[in-house]
């Protein structure tokens, strides 16, 4: 009996750990996010986004920043930590860190949390809304500045 039960854990495990892939989520639509960092406005656009085939829960990302007149390229990563289904919204909660091209003084690591939520249609099966915040600090590469973000799609 103790055999049946573990192998019927084990399949329990394996059919319901899959994380399913939202690499698309993370792109946008094409579109950019906007917020601020230290009242500035910055704009955040991520152009690729891939499902680590290891760990499902985590994401590579890659895209640019521009705030004011700097352009930085960056890449990072994505790790979802949690996730609540309820019966019309779902919520994503994870975290991130985006790694800018160490290109002098206004090139640095956002790093902080993300909350992902969106309404889910059940007969199209489909996302209707999405809403995806990003909160955090900035921290340039020689230590000399430290700024809060946050950043969201509009």
């Amino acid at each position: 009996m103790k055999k049946l039960f573990f192998f019927f854990l084990l399949i329990n495990t394996f059919a319901f750990s899959q994380m399913p892939n939202i690499e698309q989520v993370w792109l946008n639509n094409s579109k950019p996010y906007f917020g601020t960092i230290d009242k500035t406005q910055i704009k955040l656009k991520i152009n690729i986004s891939d499902q680590d085939k290891k760990n499902d829960q985590e994401y590579f990302v890659a895209g640019y920043s521009v705030v004011e007149n700097n352009y930085a390229k960056f890449e990072g990563k994505l790790k979802i930590t949690k996730y609540k289904d309820g019966k019309k919204r779902g919520t994503v909660y994870g975290e991130y860190e985006f790694l800018e091209e160490p290109k002098g003084k206004h090139s640095g690591t956002f790093k902080g949390k993300f909350v992902y939520t969106f309404k889910w249609n059940r007969q199209s099966e489909q996302i209707e809304s999405q809403h995806i915040e990003f909160i955090g600090d900035w921290k340039s590469y020689d230590g000399t500045l430290d700024f809060k973000t946050n950043i969201k799609n509009n």
